[in-house]
């Protein structure tokens, strides 16, 4: 309390901000005075728990790093009591880079992380006490695919009824829920049944080979809190404080983990912003956020208001769309800086027409000598991007698709990489299939689904098979003789690297597996691009650092390599206009933004009538791409679209309606520009997500004598003359004056 009452007693925009704790006089100005008032007040409280709602472009980094740094120099906690969790590898690295240079040294023994990378760290430091074994190897996404088409062949599923990654999706989300097979009901349902059944012999196959996906890292973590309560206990009295960025994305296995290990003693600081929940998807958890308060009754509340990002106009706009969700914690933006451009809407004749507007004011931009990578076009579905592509190669703009393939994803770094896994395990079955035919070595599809069934019956993983196999002549003189040589390759290859520095094994390794030659071989730019790739693997290697020096260095790659792969960042590169979907554009700023096909049924989706709540999840996915925008941005549709072999005539967006006509100018031909009057605004003609003296509501469900029941998807006008849509059951989208439509709320 003490602290609280200087705290108040001071003016902490101030060089002169003092705070005394312990008995002496300590200068937390370079803590504080960098700060607005409203980020002072959240780095500084001394609340039990704290929740800071942190707008877009309100400057949450600079509030969680200065945090930090408040609980360390003015708290006095440790820094090995304070245990930071972000999304991403990207932001955790940022993280770091900033406290070394606040706190003056380095923070590279602090858990600071992502929830995988965390999860990853304390399993490896616990791996008996969670039923793993020492080496066990993550899986990425594609390693975990080829071991569910692996599950498939064994038990008899046709892949054309039950796709592949339906059931990968199926495995994952039940992961991210906190629920393993056994936790499953039976099913009557031939789809649940099937899905079980893939999941519980999915599980068997990680559990035989020693292999972990990123579901399986935070709900064996979680389970470890549970099955050992005096490890929890340990890491209960260790940590002092936790500070979650991103809370809104949180999932439900995510959060549990938190709850668990935070217990009744440490404190939590959750940042994020209910307005940008859009991930719901993949599982993340509005609730989460928005249930907070609930969940810790004495938590403090601090809103970051003030943006640094965008123009005032932008802003404006970004609240007035927002405005319209109901399940909000609530916050306005606002910005110190000028009203800026109004924001710009075209209407194109088609999606065509739309594509060469957004390349010939890209071309505008770049002959004012702006950076193209500066600007970036947004879209809600990635099928949008194939007319917008063709649109820049037309006017010859350089385009990237941000979110594209990244290193560790190609092809023949998978490739080396498996080699390198071998190396540390043996019984890795991912690696295994993926190399043991590359390159081709004569083992053919047939030898490895033998060895596979082989494997299967015994109970062993695909390396002790292949070694009991050629013993118990299990194979052909040929296909035994050709695995044999991929298993002496391996022993040798491991035989030749031991004591060699980690990029000498890696180069080594990549050498003798014979993945040079074979990407030398191939004609063109391509096998050229995939040699240079294996040599920047090597180059990497060289720079790696691992965090364990008593360690072996591979292990520690291989784990941080996998990681990185699951992140969702995207490389640096060349000059070039950034295109990307809505959902890969959270986190990134831009000076001039375009955010295209602004139309009902695209934006938003179509799909988000069938469920109320994913509207309102579509509305924030617009306040997302508004507030990407610093300087300019450009808002546009097309009166007509081919969409899935048909010519659709889609109105304009609610979320364009949903601003006022204040900050929107129309672009017309020929440069013309003028006040809004096509989609204005008018007592007579509101657009609305509530039928205003209809007495019905959007997302309702209702009956009609003809039509049968259905739901409401729009409104314009009010009373008994309002015209309201109503996505029917059977008869599809109709458009109903409500004094004749006597419909009947369900």
């Amino acid at each position: 309390m003490l602290l609280k009452n200087l705290l108040e007693q001071q003016d902490l925009s101030t060089k002169d901000t003092v705070v005394l704790l312990k008995s002496r006089p300590m200068d937390v100005t370079a803590i504080l005075d960098p700060l607005n008032p409203a980020q002072r007040e959240a780095v500084s409280n001394t609340e039990n728990h704290l929740l800071v709602l942190a707008g877009a472009g309100s400057g949450k980094t600079r509030v969680l790093v200065h945090r930090i740094a408040w609980l360390i120099q003015v708290e006095q906690l440790s820094p090995y009591s304070v245990l930071a969790v972000t999304f991403t590898n990207k932001a955790a690295r940022e993280m770091r880079s900033r406290l070394d240079e606040m706190l003056g040294y380095s923070s590279q023994g602090m858990w600071v992380g992502t929830f995988h990378g965390l999860a990853h760290r304390l399993l490896k430091m616990h791996w008996q006490d969670a039923g793993l074994p020492e080496n066990f190897q993550i899986l990425d996404s594609d390693d975990q695919l080829r071991l569910v088409k692996r599950v498939y062949q064994a038990l008899g599923i046709d892949d054309s009824r039950w796709p592949y990654r339906q059931a990968q999706s199926f495995i994952n989300s039940q992961k991210d829920e906190g629920l393993r097979s056994k936790h499953l009901q039976p099913a009557q349902d031939p789809y649940q049944r099937t899905m079980f059944q893939i999941y519980a012999s999915y599980e068997e196959a990680c559990e035989r080979g020693g292999m972990v996906d990123f579901g399986e890292l935070l709900l064996r973590a979680h389970e470890l809190w549970l099955n050992k309560p005096e490890l929890l206990a340990h890491y209960q009295q260790r940590f002092g404080q936790i500070l979650v960025d991103e809370f809104q994305d949180t999932n439900a296995i995510q959060y549990a983990w938190l709850r668990v290990l935070a217990g009744q003693d440490i404190r939590i600081t959750a940042v994020g912003d209910d307005d940008q929940s859009i991930y719901g998807w993949r599982g993340a958890k509005v609730e989460n956020i928005l249930n907070f308060n609930r969940d810790y009754p004495d938590t403090a509340t601090v809103r970051l208001e003030q943006n640094y990002r965008s123009s005032k106009n932008i802003l404006e706009a970004a609240n007035a769309v927002i405005s319209r969700n109901t399940d909000r914690l609530g916050k306005n933006l606002w910005t110190e800086d000028a009203e800026g451009e109004l924001i710009s809407l075209y209407s194109g004749f088609n999606e065509h027409d739309e594509a060469r507007f957004i390349a010939d004011r890209l071309n505008d931009w770049a002959k004012d000598g702006n950076l193209r990578n500066e600007s970036a076009v947004l879209y809600r579905s990635n099928a949008q991007s194939r007319v917008l592509e063709e649109a820049l190669l037309r006017a010859q703009i350089p385009y990237r698709i941000y979110g594209g393939q990244k290193f560790y994803e190609r092809q023949e770094i998978r490739n080396a990489l498996a080699y390198l896994r071998l190396l540390v395990n043996r019984n890795d079955d991912a690696a295994f299939e993926r190399v043991v035919n590359t390159p081709t070595r004569g083992i053919g599809d047939k030898t490895v689904q033998i060895l596979r069934q082989f494997a299967r019956d015994e109970g062993l993983s695909m390396w002790s098979a292949v070694e009991k196999a050629v013993v118990t002549g299990e194979l052909s003189g040929r296909a035994s003789g050709a695995v044999q040589g991929f298993i002496n390759l391996i022993n040798q290859l491991d035989q030749d690297s031991q004591e060699l520095p980690l990029h000498e094994l890696v180069d080594n390794t990549i050498e003798g597996s014979g993945l040079i030659d074979f990407h030398r071989k191939e004609k063109g730019d391509r096998g050229q691009s995939r040699v240079e790739n294996l040599q920047e693997l090597v180059v990497a290697c060289r720079s790696f650092e691992p965090e364990e020096k008593d360690l072996p260095a591979l292990p520690q790659f291989l784990d941080q390599a996998a990681l990185d792969a699951g992140d969702r960042q995207a490389d640096e590169g060349e000059d070039a206009v950034q295109l990307m979907t809505l959902h890969s554009a959270k986190g990134l700023e831009f000076p001039l933004v375009f955010l295209a096909g602004m139309e009902e049924n695209l934006f938003p989706h179509r799909m988000s009538a069938e469920e109320p709540g994913r509207l309102e999840e579509e509305r924030r996915l617009a306040y997302v791409g508004i507030t990407r925008a610093m300087k300019k941005l450009y808002l546009t549709f097309a009166e007509s679209r081919q969409q899935y072999g048909t010519e659709n005539y889609n109105s304009v967006s609610r979320f364009v309606r949903d601003i006022p006509t204040d900050y929107i100018e129309e672009v017309r031909l020929r440069s013309q520009v003028t006040r809004p009057t096509s989609y204005a605004k008018k007592p007579s003609s509101s657009f609305s997500d509530e039928g205003t003296d209809t007495g019905l509501a959007l997302g309702q469900r209702v009956e009609h004598k003809i039509f049968g029941e259905g739901v409401i998807l729009n409104f314009e006008g009010n009373g008994a003359h309002a015209r309201i849509q109503v996505n029917f059951d059977n008869e599809g989208s109709k458009w109903l004056v409500q004094s004749y439509a006597k419909l009947t709320p369900l």
